[in-house]
């Protein structure tokens, strides 16, 4: 790939982040200070910048905590910060969603709580269900993860294997104000399910997720489960989304020349990869094609990938020989547990056809794309709103 093509499709992928991170699009929708205190419980990937736009706004008092991953150190300057373990929680998910839900209880009805929402919250903060412990809840995770199931199923299950998640944090805020301001990572922006829905009302029930499991054949914990609340009270915004993203990669592809066309996927991510190369191949010269959603692997062997690293080698394999070139990377900048966002892609990347349909059977994209330099690693972006897809076709020659 050239170093122009490159800065193409990182230029396009850069400015979907842009649109969504919260420095930008928390302000405009902060609430007014009530008569009381205000509550501030930040939880998810973007949990530290989400606070700390808030911060740098909020005139009066302003107390509460902050949930983050693991690795992402650092400081607030009036809310305190916790890291917890994401995709699979741990100790410190226990202990992030029993302070959070403390503090919510201990607010008065001249009281707002002020919730910060964003992608990654389900393992930031989980407090399993009654008399179900913390290795079974990790356990059913896990199974989950590598089955292929699609997120809002998983937070599903979630929900009813929570004391924490599906509206009970919301139930324990009353009487106080609560206003939820949530940076979405779900396709549909389906508020039950972005971060398992802990401030709103869930229509899901306890019979439905022991379905899913069953669909999964990911076998049932015996103990745990409840009915999630099916009404709260409550203010809920959603303030950043997928289609934000898409929207602005598209006028960033324009500004550079190119025809966006956008898509919103979901689905098996090597099949999604060869589907949009099949079409890059027959769309017209100048065509981007900008794709969000949420991919899933689901995970048959030991090696090392995510969705994006993953869908960039089906894409690949698709598009050898050909001049179309491509990025795959989560907006969050990590991809799955790769340690990099995604990974650049064109016709060459596959040469080697035999290597890479290994790396696909064996679920080994993030080092197939290692070995060749190409893996694109940013560090944590400060928001999340999932996968955003750029696969590039050649313009004309003086076009």
């Amino acid at each position: 790939m050239t170093a122009e093509a490159a800065s193409a499709c990182e230029s396009i992928w850069r400015a979907g982040v842009a649109a969504c991170l919260p420095e930008r699009v928390v302000p405009p929708h902060l609430p007014p200070p009530p008569p009381g205190r205000t509550i501030l419980l930040a939880l998810g990937k973007a949990a530290v910048p989400m606070a700390r736009a808030v911060e740098a706004r909020w005139l009066g008092p302003l107390s509460g905590l902050a949930v983050a991953p693991h690795g992402g150190a650092a400081t607030l300057e009036r809310i305190g910060v916790i890291t917890a373990a994401h995709p699979v929680p741990d100790e410190a998910s226990v202990t992030a969603a029993t302070h959070l839900l403390a503090l919510a209880q201990n607010a008065g009805p001249d009281d707002l709580v002020l919730v910060l929402l964003s992608g990654g919250a389900s393992s930031l903060a989980c407090l399993p269900g009654e008399r179900l412990t913390l290795a079974d809840k990790q356990r059913v995770t896990r199974a989950l993860l590598r089955s292929g199931a699609p997120i809002d199923e998983i937070n599903c299950v979630r929900r009813h294997l929570s004391r924490f998640k599906g509206g009970r944090l919301a139930a324990a805020a009353a009487p106080a104000r609560l206003v939820t301001l949530a940076i979405s990572d779900v396709l549909g922006d389906d508020s039950a399910a972005i971060g398992s829905g802990p401030t709103v009302a869930d229509p899901t029930t306890v019979a439905q997720a022991q379905a899913i499991l069953r669909r999964w054949r990911v076998p049932a914990p015996a103990s745990g489960w409840s009915e999630t609340r099916k009404a709260v009270q409550g203010d809920y915004r959603i303030i950043a989304s997928g289609a934000d993203a898409l929207a602005a990669a598209a006028a960033e592809a324009r500004r550079l020349g190119y025809t966006p066309l956008t898509l919103e996927s979901t689905g098996e991510a090597r099949d999604a990869g060869h589907a949009h190369a099949t079409r890059a191949l027959a769309a017209p010269p100048g065509t981007a094609l900008i794709s969000g959603g949420e991919l899933t692997v689901t995970v048959r062997r030991n090696g090392h990938g995510g969705p994006n690293c993953e869908y960039a080698l089906a894409a690949a394999l698709a598009l050898r020989g050909s001049a179309v070139v491509g990025l795959a990377a989560d907006t969050d900048g990590l991809d799955g547990s790769t340690g990099a966002a995604g990974a650049f892609f064109d016709g060459a990347t596959a040469a080697e056809a035999a290597e890479a349909k290994s790396a696909l059977i064996t679920n080994d994209s993030a080092a197939f794309f290692a070995r060749r330099a190409a893996l694109f690693v940013t560090g944590p972006t400060g928001t999340n709103v999932n996968d955003l897809r750029i696969l590039l076709v050649p313009r004309k020659k003086g076009a």
